[in-house]
């Protein structure tokens, strides 16, 4: 087989749709070497994500992600490589250039909830999602939550979609002295037992809503540990920050942003707890990324967050900030109960692995050809 993976979104940002990319290519290189890879890079991007064995091959492409003329162009590009498959992790395949199209969905936010996004996102995702899941040969979903929406809502068959769950990173899993937390500590000017909120701040995040939590948590419960949020800026953050006056809470808030791998681990490692109220989430990777840290975890009912928490955290609807703020004192405070929940987050985190994704992807490759 001769695969095309397209991996030009990490040269642009390294959220959970580029990590999942240059994760699932590292495991595919350790457990095939049979087959032909072409790694697609954006031409200008310094940086390499292809494997060091041979049946790996790095490949530059010339149209940047989401242009809008990117269908066309990047399909005239990748024509003369003459690929069995095309893989396109970030939702949208080229409308020509291989032999068969592989799609991976992460979610369907923008149908949900299209008020929280931009209209360029719209128009890359919304617009062209009919499109993609009818001319994909097979769709990777993240979540059986974002399989059943694709059945559901878009009309795809089933036989057509695979859930592959994700996995984290290797930094995720390892242990840490309390030295090397202690340092990542003392550079952000934290203590531990503070709460934490990893993820790009935009509306689905449902942020006012841990805002008010927050304030409830500090005012009725008398809780006075920092709130952190870790995560670039993204899109329709005016009414997200004006929350945070509202509530006045602001002199409790952390910003921390470039923060990722080994430093994100040590705060997972040293956080009372991670809160994850969000509206929708394709599949939620700070939460998997805190269970194998030892951090408990509390998140809402929507998306796939149910799957990835089970009964390793606290699931809770995202509208009720009473609920939010009781949920997370409880955590805070009842050492037994925090305990079990890290027993329990820990044996949940090690169903989930790189390797399995990696061998299902590779099942589905052979399969449509």
């Amino acid at each position: 087989m001769h695969i095309i993976i397209d991996s030009r979104l990490p040269f642009y940002q390294r959220g959970g749709i580029s990590q999942y990319t240059l994760h699932l290519i590292e495991a595919l290189a350790k457990i095939d070497r049979e087959s032909t890879y072409q790694i697609l890079h954006m031409g200008k991007d310094p940086a390499d994500y292809t494997p060091k064995q041979g049946n790996f091959k790095r490949v530059n492409a010339f149209t940047p992600c989401h242009h809008r003329w990117e269908g066309v162009t990047l399909s005239l590009e990748l024509l003369l490589r003459r690929a069995d498959i095309i893989h396109s992790p970030d939702f949208i395949p080229p409308r020509f250039g291989g032999r068969r199209k592989i799609i991976t969905v992460h979610d369907l936010n923008f149908l949900y909830f299209p008020q929280f996004l931009t209209v360029e996102s719209l128009r890359y995702y919304r617009d062209q999602i009919q499109w993609a899941v009818r001319t994909a040969d097979h769709i990777s979903a993240d979540s059986e939550k974002t399989r059943q929406d694709l059945i559901e809502m878009l009309g795809v068959p089933a036989e057509k979609v695979t859930t592959v769950y994700l996995s984290v990173n290797d930094v995720y899993r390892q242990k840490y002295s309390e030295e090397e937390i202690d340092e990542t500590l003392q550079k952000h000017q934290l203590k531990r037992g503070f709460i934490l909120a990893v993820g790009t701040v935009e509306p689905r995040k449902n942020y006012p809503l841990l805002f008010e939590a927050y304030r409830l948590l500090r005012q009725e419960y008398g809780v006075d540990v920092p709130l952190v949020l870790v995560g670039r800026d993204g899109w329709l953050t005016e009414e997200i920050y004006a929350s945070i006056d509202q509530f006045k809470i602001k002199p409790f808030i952390r910003r921390l942003s470039g923060v990722f791998d080994k430093p994100l681990a040590h705060l997972y490692h040293a956080a009372g707890v991670l809160v994850t109220p969000s509206h929708y989430e394709g599949f939620g990777l700070p939460a998997l990324e805190a269970l194998n840290c030892g951090c408990p975890i509390v998140v809402s009912d929507r998306g796939s967050l149910p799957e990835i928490a089970a009964n390793a955290g606290k699931i809770l609807p995202p509208e009720n900030p009473e609920q939010w703020a009781e949920t997370l004192h409880q955590v805070l405070s009842d050492r037994p109960l925090r305990q079990e929940m890290i027993n329990r987050g820990h044996a949940h985190a090690r169903t989930f692995s790189w390797s399995t994704a990696a061998k299902k992807t590779l099942q589905i490759y052979r399969q449509v050809l």
